[in-house]
């Protein structure tokens, strides 16, 4: 309270001031080196990711990544932030002409099983959170919402295992999809979250057949599935009528692409041929520390986001 903001402007001029927006090529001003036009696909950062360029306050995050081309944003926390928080962010980026990422909507029990189980329980909390999760995404003009259905019994068929989650989604997916919104089932890698239920694409692929629900589909982590699975292509294409949402982190490293092994701009370019035109949640770290991996996170999008 009391101290004056800083606009967006204000702060990307800083950088270029200061020199951390990167060195302009022969005959460029510094101004015409950093390019602030609009990515072409709809990349969502987080919290945190622009902090050294933009300081520690939501907003002013916001609206530095708005004014250096990002289109949309995510928050995997969102659901257990202040009502006020939410509303303030959601002004921000409607203002800001931002489209909400996802947001975690259930509970997840990183070491006991839950709905893996089916005990009444287990499924009674998660269908809680999912109608809490209806009044947050109103709130914050959410549309899709992740879910984990966590960790495996491991003395129990995986066939009932499945037939327990899957009954467990179709409680949730009825209420998503009677207030217009998605949840997207995230397989995750074994090596970040051993133990896990839902680990590949084409596992989720068909819950979601089973669960049968337009509110029901895959969250196609590609950092994850390249530890997991790689063919990243291929199971995308495979899966593609129940894909709706898309996460980004290269391997090894969990950083902005570029940094690893994953092609990214080929990648990218195909899910843009495919003609999809939701978000792709950058759920990874800065390869460097402050304003100068920042701004190396950037020019990495502009790179892999030029094809």
């Amino acid at each position: 309270m009391g101290v004056a903001r800083i606009s967006r402007r204000q702060v990307v001029q800083a950088g270029l001031a200061l020199g951390v927006m990167g060195a302009p090529a022969l005959g460029e001003t510094k101004e015409q080196a950093v390019e602030k036009k609009p990515f072409r696909m709809k990349y969502a950062p987080h919290f945190g990711m622009f902090q050294a360029s933009a300081g520690p306050d939501a907003v002013d995050q916001l609206k530095f990544a708005a004014d250096v081309g990002f289109r949309a944003w995510e928050d995997n926390g969102m659901r257990g932030r202040s009502v006020a928080d939410q509303e303030k962010i959601a002004k921000t980026m409607r203002d800001l002409g931002m489209t909400m990422g996802v947001f975690v909507a259930n509970d997840i029990d990183w070491s006991n099983p839950t709905l893996t189980t089916g005990q009444a329980q287990h499924v009674d909390r998660f269908v809680q959170n999912i109608r809490d999760s209806v009044e947050v995404a109103k709130r914050v003009n959410a549309k899709w919402m992740t879910v984990v259905p966590g960790v495996v019994q491991p003395r129990l068929e995986m066939g009932y295992q499945t037939a327990n989650v899957v009954e467990a989604l179709r409680r949730g997916a009825e209420i998503f999809e009677k207030a217009g919104l998605v949840m997207v089932l995230e397989p995750l890698n074994y090596r970040d979250h051993p133990n896990l239920f839902l680990t590949k694409i084409a596992q989720g692929f068909m819950i979601c057949r089973a669960v049968n629900s337009p509110a029901c589909k895959i969250l196609f982590d590609l950092y994850h599935q390249q530890i997991q699975e790689g063919n990243l292509i291929p199971n995308m294409d495979a899966a593609w009528s129940e894909i709706a949402y898309f996460q980004i982190g290269d391997n090894p490293g969990r950083n902005e692409p570029t940094t690893g092994e994953v092609n990214y701009r080929n990648v990218f370019r195909h899910i843009q041929a495919k003609g999809f035109e939701g978000i792709l949640g950058m759920e990874h770290g800065n390869a460097k520390p402050g304003k100068e991996g920042e701004i190396a996170l950037i020019e990495a999008y502009r790179q892999c986001d030029n094809f």
